[in-house]
Formats: structure tokens, sequence, C-alpha cells
């Protein structure tokens, strides 16, 4: 009888790509994918330890799963799985731990015979879960250790893969007709082969490969945005006019404390920069092309952080003009520097901090939207529901079209953008479709 199995995944983009790779490397083995956890032989949850929500989670769903399921071998892997204090909460209900590392000997651990230790996990081949949008991943790990993050113990120190097996994934992906290419890693920037090719260099090979497609990455760090990848990113026509820099905070005592190694200052040089390389090739131009957006991430209620070092951050905001943020309220990891520290913000005040970001965000986004009215831009469509089909611009910013418009996921279509809101935009179809 066929073996099946059913994978969970949690958080970010780089678990979202692991799951793809575990999928695969399941189906080599003679599994099969089920929609059925409660039936499946072998369920898997691809965890994130980032903040203590995501945690929680895990807490009640493995459990649950275990009692629905019980003959069904359960896998955790990801950002949970080296967690002594997971592993002893959660030693009844897991049969296997599995750092994603460690995957090529997930074979032998489900007695099965399997291709054995590879050189890296990464040499796994994914099963994508789009046939238009792919993750590539350029490595895996970090060297940073900020003081709150628990990445660099959770994926161990950075490896990155060759240059030449990531343009051969991508190149492959194009040729089967993919739209969007995303090159991820905990810190793109720090990226260096053995032959020394750094990551500009990786993105303009990827950019010019023959064919039509957009070419996006994800995330860097303030710390390592060069000026030749500052460069590469207003020269490379393929790569998308959007850059996500996380800032954390933007007062330079924090920042001190958070281990960015970076100050407000440099942070908003880097702003600036960014839209003053790219910004001013978009004049004298006859049709609309975007402006380059800036998203962040921000930590609101870090250790120490007092009402007045809070208001940088404001001000940090309001001079960057971001288009989109992702703040969150600060939670203790364990085994990372901070959780030393006295967590001594109280949860109404993050909330607190929270919304007051949250007002100054729709305001700047709202702004930098208005330059929108009217005009005509290229939409990926990613989604559709009730609502209607729902879509990306090459800056990021997400339209919104009617349910009948004549267009299907996984399509580029021109877009008349017809109404403006902070964190999106409304528009109708003009003609085909890429």
């Amino acid at each position: 009888m066929e073996k099946t199995y059913h994978i969970i995944t949690i958080g970010c983009q780089m678990n979202k790509s692991d799951s793809e790779r575990i999928a695969n490397y399941l189906e080599s083995l003679g599994y099969s994918w089920t929609d059925e956890r409660e039936r499946a032989d072998v369920v898997v949850t691809t965890t994130c330890g980032v903040r203590q929500s995501a945690e929680d989670r895990i807490y009640g769903l493995v459990p649950r799963i275990k009692r629905s399921n019980p003959k069904g071998r359960i896998i955790l892997t990801g950002c949970l799985s080296r967690r002594e204090d997971v592993r002893r909460r959660l030693e009844e209900y897991v049969d296997i731990w599995m750092p994603i590392t460690e995957l090529p000997d997930l074979a032998a651990k489900l007695g099965k015979k399997g291709t054995g230790s590879l050189s890296g996990y990464l040499k796994i081949n994914p099963k994508y879960g789009s046939n238009f949008s792919a993750f590539v991943p350029i490595g895996n790990g970090c060297d940073n250790f900020c003081t709150y993050c628990v990445v660099p113990y959770a994926r161990g120190r950075e490896t990155y893969r060759p240059a030449e097996d990531v343009i051969r994934e991508a190149e492959g992906l194009i040729k089967k007709g993919y739209k969007e290419i995303i090159l991820i890693a905990q810190n793109v920037n720090s990226y260096k082969d053995e032959k020394g090719m750094d990551f500009p260099d990786l993105l303009r090979a990827v950019n010019d490969i023959e064919g039509d497609f957009w070419l996006r990455f994800a995330t860097s760090h303030p710390k390592d945005m060069s000026n030749k990848l500052i460069g590469t990113i207003a020269g490379c026509a393929k790569l998308c006019q959007h850059v996500h820099l996380p800032a954390q905070a933007g007062d330079d005592e924090v920042l001190r404390r958070m281990n960015r190694k970076y100050t407000k200052d440099h942070y908003l040089k880097l702003i600036e920069k960014i839209r003053a390389e790219f910004d001013p090739k978009l004049k004298n131009r006859k049709s609309f092309v975007e402006p380059i957006s800036i998203t962040t991430d921000i930590i609101v209620g870090f250790p120490g952080e007092t009402k007045e070092q809070f208001q940088e951050t404001a001000r940090l905001f309001r001079a960057a003009r971001f288009d989109m943020a992702y703040i969150a309220q600060y939670s203790p990891r364990p085994g990372t520097a901070s959780a030393k520290m006295e967590d001594d913000v109280c949860r109404k005040e993050k909330k607190r901090r929270e919304e007051e970001l949250m007002k100054i965000l729709r305001k700047t986004a709202l702004v930098n939207n208005k330059i929108y009215q009217g005009k005509i831009v290229e939409v990926l469509f990613d989604k559709k529901n009730q609502k209607g089909i729902f879509g990306k611009t090459r800056a990021n910013k997400t339209v919104r079209c009617d349910r009948d418009a004549k267009a299907k996921i996984g399509e580029i279509a021109r877009v008349k953008i017809l109404k403006i809101q902070d964190f999106g935009l409304e528009g109708k179809i003009i003609d085909g479709k890429k």
C-alpha cells in the first residue's frame, strides 16, 4: 500500500523553500502527498521560532496531530528542532527531530533506502509549490548574531551554494515558463561562493539569463548593503523595484544592544542612496515606471527601550517613508543574548508603540501610492477569492481587480490603477497577458 505524507509550514520564505525540498525528498522515497494529515503515514511540521506566537502554535498543533493520527510518524524540523526545552515538552508526540541540514539522512530514520548523506541539503531538488513563482535559496544560516534572533542557533553558520547551482536552478525554472524568481537567504548580501562571486555578481548573472521573467531577492542586512549592490539593483532590467531592508529600531543605543552594527544615520543614508540611484532613471520615460519601494522589519519594546528611544524609531519611519513595515512586539527567545536582559516594556506599551508606528506607516504608504493614480502597471496575479483576483506589481504593491476580470493566476497583465489605498491598489485590466 502506498505511503503518504503531509507537510505543515509555519514562518518565513526559507521555511517554505525547505518544505518544498522535504516534499520532493519524501516522494523520491515513494511517499505521495495527502491533504489528510489525520491519515498520513508521515506528518512533517516545519517550525518557526522567531516569535513566541509562532512557537506557541506548535505546542497546540503537534499534540493535536498525534492524538488524531497516533500511527503516523511525526517529524519536527525548522527553527525549533534543536531546542532542548522544546524537545522535552513535545518528546511524547514527536517521532523524529530533524534540523533541516539533516534532511539527507531522513531515509535512514524512516527505515528506507535513500540517497544517503549529500554534500548539503540544498543539493536536494525541491517540489515547487507554484508553477509560476519560485523561491531559489542561495544559502543557509547566519553569522550576525543579533541579540534577539534565534536563526544562528537554529540554522547554524552561513553556508552558500555555488553560483553555478543557483544559476542552473533559475535557468531550469525559466525554461519551464516561470514568471518570477526570488533569491533568498537569511542575509543575501553576505553571499560569496568558493570562486569569489558576490551577491551583486550573482544578481547580474541571473538577470542575464535569457527569458521574460521578474527577479526578486530577500533579505538584506543594512550593514552589508554596499554601493556595488545598490548600483546593481538599479542596473538590472529584470530585477524588481523593491528592497526589503530591516531596520529593527531607530535609536542608536537600542541598535547597539541589538548588535545590528549600524546607526540610524547610516540606515537613512542607505535609503537615500537607493532612491537617488534608481529614481532619476525614471525621468523622461514615455510610459510610467514604478519608483522603488522600501519595506522594513521593526521590533518595538526591545529590553530597555525607553519612550524617548522609541520616538527615534518613529522619526525614522517619517524620514524613511516606508511603503510597508512588518512590526513585531519583542518577545524573548531562549538561547539568545537578549533573553538574559530584563523584558521591561509591558505588553500594553508594546502594543501602543506598534499602533503609533502603524499610523505613521499608513500615512507614508498612502502618499507613496498616490503616484499610481491613473497609471498603467504590470501585475503578476497570484491569488483569487470572493473579493477579487489579486497580484503584485514589480514594486511589490498589492493590486486587486474584479473577480470576473480576464486574468488567470500566474499571468502578468497590464492594469490601469483606478483606486488608491494605503496598503493596496485597485484597478482594471486593460489588455493582453504575458
